[in-house]
This record gives C-alpha cells, structure tokens and sequence, in this order.
C-alpha cells in the first residue's frame, strides 16, 4: 500500500477502528474533527448520549440528515413485545425515526412528529412491511438487519431488531479523508466494495430491491481479513414479483451502487479536477457511454474535457481512477436511454461482485489511471496495446512442462523430451516462454531456436547456440559459473572446441582460455570429415552447459521445417547416457505434418531407439480465456467484455493469434474504440457480430493490410520476401528509392507486423503468420517476378563488399525467380552467385543449405557449360560432391558423380569427385565398387593391384615389403623424410580408403594394402596416413604365424610417434591408430582391462574429428573386450550397448551397429531376457539375422555370429549346438579365401579360441568317433594359448590352465586338480571373474566325476557367485540345478 504521508496502514488503521468501537471513549479523540453529527443507524457510538427522559441532541436516523428536536412519542395502541428489555438508551433520531439499543436489541419507533392523533395502523404497516422484508432476506441473506418482532415500545409500536456492530460507510470515509487525506489503499476500499456488492447481490437474489441505497445506510464490519457490509433501513425495500419491475428497481439499485463506489474510490488529490462530497440523487446524470464511430470524435472530447477541467469543472464519474474501477463506476452510472450502451450495462449486483472479485485475485495489476490522457497521443490516440505474451487458457499444459522442469532438475539422470503440437497462432512459443521465469529461479539455461520456411535449417542450432553464449558473456552473472562452464567444455571437448569457432563466433569470446594453436589445429582437421563431426561436437557442447544445480532448456520451434542434422543432435542428445539436468522441448504444427513427414520419421525413430516423450497438445483456448485476454488488453472487468468476448470466439475460434489480429482490426476500423468520455473502452457490437471476415488468420491478415495504403503495402511485400530477418540496409537498398511511407519499419512495429531485435538494427516478424499474410499480398502469379525483381535490384546495386554482405539476400530471391530467367549469361551469372553461397557456408560446415545452393547452381547450366563454362561448372559439381558427401547423401552423390568423371578435362580435376566417391560408397557398404574404383584411381597414378590374388602373388608382396624393412631400426623409420609427392600421396589416400572395404570383402587385397602403403612410405617418405600403415603391418606381424610379436610391438611404437609427430593431424588419424594398436597388437602384451580407456579415448577424438566410422569401431572393440574377455557387468554393459547402437545407426554405419547387436545380443541370452537386439537394427531374429548375413556375403558379420552363439552355447551348457556353429565358423573360414590372410586379429578371435578349445576337451572326453578331431582342436587352442601367455600372461595363463586342467582330465591325470586351482587364482587375480566362475564350475564337474561330492558342492557355490556378479542369471540357475541336486548327496564336511 502507498502511504503518501507517514507509515500508517489504513487496512490496520479500519481494522482498529471497528474493534475499538465497543470500547468506552475509544472515538472521543476523534470528536475535534467529526463534532457531535456522527453515523446514522444502527451502529454503537460511545459519545455522550442522552437518557430516555428529558430533550437533548440526538445522532441521526436511519435515513434522515441532520439533527432534530424531538419529544417522546406518545402513548398508543400496539402489540406487546414479548423481549424483555430492562434498559435502552436513545441512540439516534430523525425526523423519520428513534432507534434505541438495550443491549444487544435495537429498538426502531416512527417519528409521528407533532401529528395528533398518531396514526397507528399506518406506523404498523411500515413496520411490519419491514419485518416481511427481513423475514424474507433470511433465506439467501443475513447482511441486513435481523428483524426479531413488531411490538410495543412505551406504548408506541416498535421493530425490535438485532443490535449489529459496526460503522457505517460514510462516517468512515470522512474520517480517514479528514485524517489521511493522500493516503491511497486500494485493496482495503475494493475488498468494502466487494462485501457491498455481494450484499446488493443477496437482496436480489431475494428478489428484494434495496431501492435507497447510500453510504449512510451501510454499515461495514470486519471479518477473517475481509469485510462484511450490512444494509439498514429496509423502510424503503420492495419484494418484487413482476419480473420487468423488478429489472427496473435493479437497475435503480445498481445506479446507486455506482454512485457509492464513485464516492469510495475518490480521494482529494488523487486523479483528475475537483469534485467529491456529498452527491444528490442525480449525481451521476448526465454520464453517458455513448458509442463513438471514430476516433476523431474522441479527440475533439479529449480536448474539451482538458479545456473545461482547466476552468474548474467537476469530474466525471470513474474519473482519475485505474481503468478497471472506473469502467465499473462509468457502466454502472450508464444511461438506460441509450439502447446500443444498454448491451454494455451490467445485469446484475453479483457480476460487479465477481469483476471486483477477480481485481483482487489478479492483484490490483490495472493501476493505470484512466485520467492520464497523456498516453494517447495524436500519434497512437486510441489504439489497443496487446502485451508480448498472450498467455491465457494453457494452465494444464504449463503444468505438465513445469512437472517435466521439476523432473530434470531433481532427478537429473537422464534427459527428458516433451513436443509441443497446435495450429499456427495457438500460442505454442508463448507456452514455452512460460518456462523461463521458473528456469531462471533454478539458475538454469535456457537455448531457443526458430525454423523457417524461407530460411537455411542447418543454420538454426548454430545460431541459437551463438546467441546463448552472447548472451552469457555479455551477462554480470557470476565469474564462477562462467569458470565452471568453461572447465566443462574444455573437459568435454578439449582443443576440439575450436572447430565450432566458425559456426558459433561468440563462443570463441566466452572461451577466453582459447589459443590460436586451437584454431591452426582446426584447419587442418577439416576436409574429409568434417560432415558428421558437427552433431557430435554440438552434442557434446550442449552436454557440457548444465550441471546438477544449473539446468538446461533446450527449445527448438516449428520443427516442421528442421534438417537431418537437427534431428541428428536431437537423437544423439536424447540417448546420451551421460547427460544431466537437461529437457529439450520441440514445437511443431500440427496440421503440416503426416505420417510421411521428415518430423514423423524421425520421431518414430526416435520412439524405436527406446526414447519415450511427451506430446503436449495446444489447441484452442475456451471463451473464458478469451475473455481474460480481451479484459487485460481494455482493462475492462471480465463481465464487460463477455458479449465482445462471445463474438470474438466464435468468429476466430479461440486461436489466440486470430484473436490478437481481430481486435486489432476491428479498433483500426473504429468498431473498438477508447471513449474519453467515459474513460474506458467501448466496442460496437451489433456491427461486429454482422462483420464478415475469413474463418483463416493468414487470409484474414492479409485481408486487413490490403486496406493499409499502397505504399505502406509496397514495403511489407518487400519486407515479406526478405525473410524472417533483416536489417534496414537491406530494406533501403531492395526499395532502390521507391516511395513508401515515411519511418515504414518503426511504423510496422508499431502496428505489431514487426519487432526489433534489440539494437542491432535488424528487424523480425512478429510471427511466421505475419510474414505470410504479408507475402500474400503478391499475387501468386507475380511472385516470381516480383522476388526476381528484389534480387536484381539488390545485386546491381551492390558494391562488391555489400554483394558478400547481402549474398544470400540475392541469391534466395534471384532463385525463386530463376525460370523467369532465358539468358545463358544471365544463368551462368546467377549460377556463379550460388556457387558463391554455396562455398562460403560449406565453409561454415552448413551442409544443407550448401548442397541446395550448388545443386540450383548446377540445375542453371546450360548443355554446353563443359566447354563454355568449365571452370564454374568443375567448381561446381566439386563442391557439391564434397556438401553431398558431408550430409550422407550418398545414392544422389553416386548419380551426380557420372558426369563429371565423364566430362572434365584432366584426371586431376576427378580426383576430389573420386574421393568423396570411395568414401560414400565405403560409408554405404558398396565394398566391391568401393574397391575397384579405388583400383582404377591408383592405376591412373602408377599404383596397380592384383584382382586376383593367389598364394605366390601374396607370398611375393610379403617377401618385397620385408626387404623393404630389413635393417631398418625404429629411429631410421621415424627419421623418413616428408612425403612430397602429390601423386604418391594422393595414392596414399585412396589405399587408405580401401582398408576398411577390403578388410570387410576381400582379406588378402587388404593385406597387400597394407604392404604397399609401407613400401611407399620407406621409399617416398612420410605422410599421417603412414602411421597407420606400420600399424596394420603391426597387426597382420601379431597374427601370423610366425609368432612376431616383438616386431609388431615395435611397429604399434613406430606409428605411436609417426602419429604424435603429425601436428595438427594427430587427432585425425588417433582413432584408426588406437584401433590397430590396442585392438589387434597390444592385446598379446598389455592388460585388456588397460586398454579399454584406450577405446574411449579414441572414440571421442574420432567423433570430434568428425571419423564417425573408426570412432564407432573402437567402441565396438570396447564393448567386444568389456563383455566377452573383461566379464564385466552384463546389465550394466548392455544397456550402455543400446546407446552405441542407436548411435551407430543414425551415423549409418550398419555393419558396425550389427556387430554392437551381437555383443548385446549375448549379455541378453546370458541375462536370461527375451530381448531381441536384432529387432530394430532389421527386423529379425538371430536365425534370420544368420540367413540374411550368409546370403549377403557379409563374411566377418558371419564369423561374429557364429562365434557369438558358440560361445553363449558353451557357456549355457547347449553343447551340440557350440559344436555346430564351430563347424559352421571353420567351414566359412575355409571357402571365404583361397589364401589364407589376415591383416590382424581382434580379442573376439583369441577367446573364441579358448572356447574352441574346451568343446574340443569336452566332445574328447566323450570317446566318439570323431573323439581325434576334437583332440586336435583342444591341442592346437592350447598351444595358440601357450604362445599367447609367454608374450601375455595376464591375459592369457587363466586361459591356459583351465585348458590344461580339462586336458589332464580327459587324459585321467591327476594333476588336473591342480590347474584347475591354478586357473581359478589367476583369474581372481587378473579381473576376470566369469572365467573364475567358469574355472569353479569346471573344477566342480571334475571334483564331481570323482564321487568328491562335499567339495564339488564348494566349488559349485563359488561358480554361482562368480556368475552372479557378472549378471549372467541363465549361468546362475544351471548352476542352483546342480547344487540342488547335490545337495542331498553330501555329508556337510569338506
């Protein structure tokens, strides 16, 4: 409350003053200023007041004014009162009435005056009519006085009444205006108002009209912090039965209520001119509301009410008050004669009641004073003022969001995602903008981004992300968490975060600790794969922003016009495991997409991966929301508004921007309009309910800006053509001087087609709708014309720095105009500028965007550009190859690479075509087109390879690449000069890109590969891609059979350093060095469990550097490693699987993510769930899974297969069946080459060989016929093992024992027993627990076979532990089956 002088509460200061009342003396410091004329009614005063007997000076009667003289009225003829009363004092008289109090009863006699003789059946009917009217308020009412009987006073007939304390309206009033005169307290005088109201409202209820309503006859009491306001005097009440008479007394009640508030809410010195006291009963003539047909009028009455309050006139009612009061007191006060005002007139007490009701609910929020005509000026005199947010009617929708805020913030595990669906214009933006108050509380983040029809999509993330971190940097938040945020990029990205620099400037300010090491860094890393590094960079940057106490909100609107890369993030981010206190919301329309939708098929997608989300539905808002709005926007009571508010609805719909649209035009056509007569906002009804007008908001809109003036629509066409943003130097030069309205962008904001975005100078649309109600304003027809017309004018305008500047201005334009264009130099010109586009943002990695400038580029061509134009059209299908290739378009960079490897002039110009060529039929598992499209490069660069590779041809190479390396140390390799040769390293590329090809179809190839690369490094130097050279000729050196595995430790070493000696490249290659080192070298050396950090190293500097492809392929090995040879934790480990799947398939690398389905599969089969891994990878089961990868002759995904389900064969005990698919991997084995070659072995292959041993002793100890083959398998597993463990033996002596163990058993020898302890300490020692449980099952089975029951029980108890701890629940069961058979057989001892 505002206290204008001093600190007092007027709310305290009332409260006081009614409770001090019943204390003797309490008003006698107050009798200086009231002086002996107090209160009427029936009210307690405690001043001096004369006895029964005797004359003296008396307060006033219940309605009378002044003071009289008066003798005691005289003896007559009335019924005897059966309340006792045992002493009354005179309270008050009139010239109409004595009232008396004798203790809590009231007594009311008629002043008959001088009369003689009294007329006594006259005062009874008063009195009784009275006590009718209190007797029938009882039954809705009990604010009014409680008639207890008609008697006899002294004789006199009397009303005996309820005694109710309080003070009456008007004596209140002037007091606190005598006392604190500027003191303004609006919630206590609306909250007086509001029990004055609901009183009136109960009298009619009644069917009761008060019919002399005044502030004397109102009586106000607190109550529980409100207040209750009681009527006397019903001497003047009438019980209407005819329903037109009671409307009419209503109305004369609600005329009066008008006038009371009027005298409530003024204060002296607040507001407008003079006026107060006290008012007759034609106070309020005289005001009217009537309707105004223009806005000119009102001004010429603004006027005229500024000239006569300077001469002193007296205000009009609800003058100087807030709008929402004085819209009450002026439509109260309306006059009845006028039939188009009487729509607005309020019907009843009870609708005032609710409005006053409502003010209070919303916190007195309209406490604009409605005489402070100075916010109308001539400029903007009466226009409707809508605020940014028109949040009305989505209190369910914001809780759900609010709930999903909470469960991020709380929990935090993982990510949340909820997509907001509706209509155009149903307020799905402003919904989420809800969020940012409550984010803001939790100190969380908040990232938006907008799609548009018209503007480049791969372009929005990065731009939101720019602007966040602007944000950010330019904020006085904390240096801490701006230091913490800085530590946790640097964490998740590393040096890598400089290759986000050009797509996201403002993040190379925020990241101070930035150096230009960083970004020499990044150009060299960029090239080839940089196409799928950006979702990941931008996944890990958005994961590294929020934290446990700072949450992330990430919007994305109008997802409906979102690209593959968008999604891509999206389903990255929702299935990172390692992401915290993060909720992305999507906003989309609803009625633009089908099932067969780009949103569909990723949301589906999305829904597949095991991604659940909420959909929130945005519809329509209900009338009442749409009276809420018009309420707040005119500052009108929410009763007023209804009969504008039902119209509204119905002709739009509820659709809040509709709505917003059709207020607006209807004030611009003067059917609603501000009244300073009546200091409120008025609306002409019965016009606006015939008004005709498009059921479609954009139709609508337009509708309404054709009636704006030609040149006002010049501008907005133009400015609709320029897209969703634009800045004023664009505007002026696509007008090249036309003629439109002076300040036409400040105007446009003004009238809400526009909003500023901040100082920049540049300028949006207020809504998509906006600008397409502009656009359609251009004739379908001239449209292309007319953007045609932009984008020349824009281009021939132009200096050369403002053509980069506006480029894609003009190029967008000069587009949608481009079939207007016949001029072959006119095309090839225009093609150039979308060359121009298309190069500067593949620069900035939108790839897009890129590829739709260079593919129109390539479309304007004309038939003879090879020879006419070759250099642009090189160029061209140049860049557009590499865009193509970035976005894995791989089936339309197939096509287009046809003609230009057919057409260009030198072989040297197909080479950038080739690359991007091999890689996406790599990429695409096309391996045998891959492959001989590699060999015809490398034979047109004096590199040839054998098609067909017998043994002495292999035998040859691998003889050649030894001599190579004969006497060379690892200092001489490391010491090789520079490899200068652009065509030898263009060679070393396309070997490079046949690795994986033929390590997936064609073995042998890849070994001579491999041979080829290390013979061109010894004899022409080193490049990066050397590196990896030694280290495939490391792995194939680990795997052969001549057990050199120091050698291929020195390789691993040798191309470690080549690596760290590529600056700038090393994280390029990391991921296929790491591969080779730790997946096929290290193994037979180091630890495995060491390793696995290895792979996730270099699975993020892969991901970083933008090689999805080898990144993918150590966290296949990680996974390989973890579950087959680690025995880590199946549960654990499969549902971290999952994600790499999901992964794995939104990069498209199918293979990879059918070798991650197997490993799943397994930690599945051995967790005993009915999972099936293969089902959203192709739809099938493993049986038909096996049949598609035998007929597609996907060799390794065979092999992976087999010894998956070999292994988990073993493993359950389905012998027969681990010895099927053993024959089943051999004989694949002995038909995939005729020459056996391997360029390295991964981990899978060495506990496939463990496995394949104990079959072989398991089929052996059978004593079958084919009891020698598998004698000969167990033998030739334990001699690989034995090799293994000289070079290993943490890795492999557990291994080796058990084989041992098992051998020794099938032999009957007794020291069995003893390498089954062995194997059981060793693989406790070493970590791996399954293969200790293993080794107790073993030991168990012999133990058992040896009738050593007790013991044999032990050790299957130890197994059963192992296995639990490993999560393998189907090893655990087989194990409990044992043990309880056993378990009756033993004797407790051991």
């Amino acid at each position: 409350m505002d206290n204008v002088e001093g600190n007092i509460d007027v709310d305290d200061f009332f409260n006081l003053d009614l409770e001090s009342v019943f204390e003797e003396g309490s008003w006698d410091e107050f009798d200086h200023i009231t002086g002996s004329a107090a209160a009427a009614g029936d009210h307690v005063s405690n001043s001096s007041v004369p006895e029964l007997t005797g004359v003296g000076t008396i307060r006033n009667t219940d309605s009378g004014g002044g003071t009289s003289h008066a003798t005691q009225p005289p003896l007559s003829a009335a019924p005897q009162p059966t309340v006792v009363i045992n002493r009354a004092e005179l309270i008050s008289s009139s010239t109409r009435s004595f009232v008396y109090r004798s203790q809590d009863t009231g007594i009311k006699l008629i002043n008959q005056g001088l009369s003689t003789p009294p007329n006594v059946p006259q005062t009874m009917q008063k009195l009784l009519h009275e006590e009718t009217v209190s007797r029938r308020l009882r039954t809705h009412c009990n604010n009014h006085r409680q008639v207890i009987e008609v008697g006899s006073f002294n004789d006199s007939p009397a009303l005996y009444f309820k005694w109710e304390n309080g003070i009456t309206c008007k004596e209140w009033l002037d007091k606190v205006q005598q006392i604190h005169p500027n003191v303004v307290d609006w919630p206590v005088r609306v909250r007086a108002a509001m029990a004055i109201a609901k009183t009136l409202s109960q009298f009619h209820q009644c069917s009761v009209a008060y019919n002399s309503l005044s502030p004397e006859n109102i009586v106000l009491t607190p109550l529980e912090g409100d207040y209750v306001a009681k009527f006397i005097d019903l001497s003047d009440a009438v019980i209407c039965s005819d329903e037109q008479t009671f409307k009419e007394m209503m109305a004369v009640d609600l005329r009066s209520l008008g006038l009371i508030f009027d005298e409530l809410f003024h204060f002296e010195g607040v507001g407008g001119g003079g006026g107060g006291g006290e008012r007759g009963d034609n106070a309020g003539e005289g005001f009217s509301n009537n309707r105004r047909v223009s806005i000119n009028s009102d001004r010429e009455d603004e006027q005229v009410s500024r000239n006569v309050r300077k001469r002193g006139k007296q205000r009009t009612p609800g003058e100087g008050l807030p709008f929402y009061l004085g819209a009450i007191i002026s439509t109260l006060l309306i006059n009845g004669d006028d039939n188009n005002a009487s729509q607005l007139r309020y019907k009843s007490a009870s609708d005032v009641y609710e409005d006053l009701k409502a003010m209070v609910v919303q916190n007195l929020s309209h406490h604009r004073s409605n005489g402070q005509t100075d916010d109308f000026d001539h400029e903007g005199c009466g226009r409707l003022k809508f605020p940014k947010d028109l949040f009305y009617g989505r209190q369910v929708q914001m809780s759900m969001i609010l709930h999903l805020l909470q469960s991020s913030t709380l929990l935090g595990d993982q990510p949340l995602m909820a997509l907001i669906a509706g209509y155009p214009g149903t307020g799905k933006s402003t919904l989420v903008n809800q969020i940012k108050k409550p984010l803001a509380d939790k100190n969380g983040f908040f990232i938006e981004g907008k799609f548009d029809v018209s503007a480049r999509p791969d372009k929005v993330l990065a731009s939101a992300l720019d602007s966040f971190f602007a944000s950010i940097h330019a904020s006085n938040s904390g240096q801490n968490t701006h230091m913490s945020m800085r530590w946790r990029i640097n964490d998740a990205i590393g040096s890598g975060v400089s290759c986000l620099y050009d797509v996201i400037p403002s993040l190379r300010k925020f990241m101070t600790e930035s150096t230009e090491m960083d970004r020499m860094e990044e150009r060299k890393i960029g090239g080839d794969l940089i196409g799928q590094r950006l979702k990941y960079m931008f996944c890990k940057l958005i994961k590294a922003i929020p934290c446990r106490s700072q949450p992330l909100v990430l919007v994305l609107d109008d997802l409906q016009w979102a690209d593959k890369l968008t999604f891509g993030v999206i389903r990255m981010l929702m299935t990172d495991p390692d992401i915290h206190s993060f909720l992305f919301l999507g906003c989309y329309r609803e009625n633009e997409v089908n099932e067969s939708h780009i949103l569909s098929t990723n949301l589906n997608d999305i829904r597949d991966q095991g991604i659940n989300f909420m959909t929130i539905k945005v519809g329509a808002i209900e009338m009442e929301s749409v009276n809420a709005l018009i309420s707040d926007v005119m500052c009108l009571p929410p009763t007023l508004c209804r009969p504008l508010s039902t119209i509204v609805h119905q002709k739009t719909g509820g659709i809040i921007m509709f709505v917003q649209r059709l207020l607006t035009s209807l004030n611009d056509e003067g059917l609603v309009w501000y009244s300073l007569s009546s200091h409120r906002w008025m609306f002409d009804l019965q016009n606006i309910e015939v008004k005709e007008m498009s059921e479609d908001v954009v139709k609508h809109m337009t509708e309404h800006m054709g009636r704006l003036p030609k040149k006002t629509q010049v501008g907005l066409k133009l400015c609709a053509c320029l897209g969703p943003t634009f800045d004023a130097a664009i505007v002026e030069k696509a007008l090249n001087g036309a003629n439109i309205v002076d300040n036409f962008l400040e105007s446009c904001v003004d009238n809400g087609y526009l909003q500023t975005k901040g100082d920049s100078g540049y300028y949006a649309w207020a809504h998509d709708q906006v600008q397409q109600a502009a656009y359609e304003l251009i004739p379908l027809h001239q449209r292309d014309k007319f953007h045609l017309l932009i984008g020349s004018r824009l281009f021939l305008s132009a200096s050369t720095s403002e053509t980069d500047r506006f480029l894609f201005y003009i190029v967008d334009n000069m587009n949608r105009g481009m079939t207007l264009v016949d001029n072959p130099l006119q095309k090839y010109e225009l093609a150039e500028l979308n060359l121009r586009a298309g190069e500067k943002i593949l620069e900035r990695h939108s790839f897009q965007s890129s590829v739709k400038y260079l593919m129109t580029g390539i479309a304007l061509l004309e038939n003879d550009s090879w020879e006419k134009k070759y250099g642009l059209t090189i160029r061209l299908y140049d860049a557009a190859s590499e865009a193509l290739c970035a976005t894995g378009d791989f089936r339309t960079l197939t096509a287009l690479a046809e003609k230009p490897l057919l057409l260009a002039r030198c072989f040297q110009d197909k080479l950038n075509i080739y690359n991007n060529l091999v890689r996406a039929l790599s990429s695409s598992e096309n391996h045998e087109k891959c492959i001989a499209t590699c060999v015809s490069v490398l034979s047109q660069l004096g590199e040839f390879l054998p098609t067909h590779i017998a043994p002495d041809i292999l035998s040859e190479e691998v003889t050649e690449v030894k001599l190579a390396l004969v006497e060379k140390s690892r200092q001489d390799l490391l010491s090789l000069p520079v490899m200068t040769d652009t065509k030898k390293l263009t060679a070393m590329r396309f070997l490079n890109h046949m690795l994986i090809a033929t390590y997936h179809s064609n073995q042998p190839l890849n070994l001579i590969v491999v041979f080829r690369m290390v013979r061109m490094t010894i004899d022409y130097g080193v490049c990066n891609i050397s590196a990896i050279a030694f280290a495939c000729y490391g792995a194939w050196l680990a795997s052969s059979p001549n057990d050199e595995y120091e050698g291929a430790f020195t390789m691993g070493r040798v191309a470690s350093d080549l690596m760290k000696k590529q600056s700038g490249a090393e994280a390029e290659i990391l991921p296929r060095i790491y591969l080779l080192i730790y997946g096929m070298i290290n193994i037979y050396k180091e630890p495995w469990q060491a390793s696995l950090c290895k792979y996730s190293e270099a699975f993020d500097a892969g991901m970083i550097s933008g090689d999805t492809e080898y990144a993918l392929s150590n966290i296949t090995l990680y996974f390989t490693l973890s579950l087959f040879a680690c025995g880590t934790n199946l549960k654990e480990s499969s549902q971290r699987l999952h994600k790499s799947i999901q992964r794995a398939m939104q990069y498209q690398h199918i293979s990879l993510a059918r070798v991650l389905a197997i490993a799943e599969q397994m930690a599945f089969d051995l967790m005993g769930t009915n999972s099936n891994a293969y089902e959203t990878l192709l739809g099938l089961d493993e049986e038909a899974l096996q049949h598609f990868l035998v007929r597609k002759n996907f060799a390794n995904a065979v092999r992976n297969l087999y010894q998956k389900i070999k292994y988990v064969s073993y493993m359950c005990g389905d012998m027969d069946a681990a010895a099927k698919h053993y024959d089943l991997q051999e004989e694949l084995d002995a038909n995939f080459s005729a020459v056996p070659a391997s360029t390295g072995k991964t981990v899978f292959f060495l506990v496939s060989t463990f496995i394949d041993g104990l079959i072989g002793l398991y089929f052996a100890r059978k004593h079958r016929e084919d009891e020698v083959k598998w004698t000969l398998v167990a033998e030739k597993a334990i001699e690989l093992m034995k090799k293994w463990t000289n070079s290993s033996s943490w890795n492999f002596s557990n291994k080796l024992y058990l084989l041992q163990a098992e051998y020794f058993f099938y032999k009957d020898d007794e020291r069995a027993y003893t390498c089954y302890k062995r194997s059981i300490q060793k693989a406790r020692e070493h970590k791996f627990n399954h293969e200790e449980g293993l080794a107790h099952e073993k030991l168990a089975t012999y133990l058992l076979y040896k009738n050593q029951h007790d013991e044999a029980l032990q050790y299957f108890q130890n197994a059963k532990k192992c296995y639990a701890t490993w999560g393998a629940n189907v090893l655990v069961q087989r194990v409990e089956k044992a043990i309880t058979i056993l378990s009756p057989l033993c004797t407790g001892g051991v």
